[in-house]
């Protein structure tokens, strides 16, 4: 005898509707209500929006970032950054824990590095920070690098305004590592926090002085167990490096901390500097004017990645470049010629 034919999990009336849902447009108004809300999956749909190399997507995006941005402005920006292996997600895990124990809402922005070969990303920050990934007044959105500068996502001063506007007051930025361009990182926080190992020593040297000079903070991390002497070593010699170099423009004297985000020692006054630094900043208006000055950088960096979009972007100049590449490897011409002629071709074609 035949059996019974075990009916569908989901009935078809409802794939269908879903279907219909799924392909719907969503509206400008529809999208910056729900991050007003404070609706995570509203807010990840719309990053997801800024994210994309789709011009309709883009322009969806623009719309919902300027209904989002009077609301914008009113949280602490704090950039995280360290070698690999310094222990960024668990800081910045044990830390979130603290601060939204206390009220606040923290939205942590962290960019996987993009492979060069394959340009994907592991994207796993969720997975390495267990704990904060289901706090409920934590949102974790991990986002790839894109060959972006100093490894920070081109969109994530955008994803900043948006996570304002849903009312984080509280937003870290983990960058990829150390590198010579992490002024981009530097160029859309409030505060910047380095991460140093105890024993770093000189494979660190040529590196330390550029990133030092932006710091206004530096944390030794994982002082604790066979580590503690190191540590207390390298907090003597961070903070004599640190007098060696000349005042900053607010007139804060960065300080050098040990801690452990494993024994849960020295965070609190690590996120209590932050938050004095942050009061003085406002209270001298030093705040206010940083923040006008990387809103002017980013302008002129916006300008200077469309310029290189649309000179790419041309039929003309694609082509072109295709013939100086050749002409390049047959030593027929120096690379400083075929740019020049890729830009006369460009302006000529402009100027029609």
């Amino acid at each position: 005898m035949e059996g019974i034919t075990t009916p569908p999990s989901v009935s078809e009336d409802s794939v269908s509707k879903f279907k219909k849902i799924s392909r719907r447009k969503p509206e400008v108004q529809e999208i910056a209500d729900g991050i007003f809300k404070g609706n995570v999956s509203v807010l990840s749909r719309a990053i997801t929006l800024i994210e994309s190399s789709l011009p309709s997507h883009r322009e969806l995006a623009q719309k919902v970032i300027e209904k989002c941005l009077p609301a914008s402005g009113n949280s602490m920006r704090i950039g995280i950054t360290g070698v690999p292996g310094v222990g960024k997600s668990t800081f910045i895990e044990a830390v979130g824990n603290m601060v939204t124990a206390t009220g606040s809402k923290l939205a942590v922005l962290a960019i996987d590095p993009s492979s060069e070969r394959s340009k994907g990303s592991i994207l796993g920050d969720k997975t390495r920070m267990e704990k904060l990934a289901i706090n409920d007044r934590a949102f974790i959105r991990p986002s790839p690098s894109s060959g972006s500068l100093g490894g920070v996502a081109r969109k994530t001063r955008e994803t900043v305004i948006l996570c304002e506007a849903a009312g984080f007051n509280t937003i870290f930025i983990e960058t990829v590592g150390v590198g010579q361009s992490e002024i981009a990182v530097h160029s859309m926080v409030d505060f910047f926090l380095l991460l140093l190992l105890p024993g770093s020593g000189d494979e660190l040297q040529g590196i330390k002085r550029g990133i030092m000079e932006m710091a206004d903070s530096i944390a030794i991390t994982k002082s604790d167990g066979s580590n503690i002497l190191q540590s207390k070593q390298a907090l003597a010699e961070f903070t004599a490096a640190l007098h060696l170099f000349p005042p900053s423009n607010s007139g804060w004297i960065p300080k050098v901390f040990n801690c452990s985000a494993k024994e849960n020692q020295g965070l609190v006054e690590v996120w209590n500097l932050i938050q004095d630094y942050i009061e003085m900043a406002r209270k001298s208006g030093y705040l206010v004017k940083r923040r006008q000055e990387q809103a002017k950088y980013w302008m002129h960096e916006t300008i200077l990645n469309s310029i290189t979009a649309g000179f790419y972007g041309k039929k003309e100049i694609r082509d072109k470049v295709s013939e100086l590449e050749e002409m390049l490897f047959r030593n027929k011409v120096t690379p400083f010629q075929a740019a020049q002629t890729l830009l006369d071709l460009y302006f000529s074609k402009s100027g029609k």
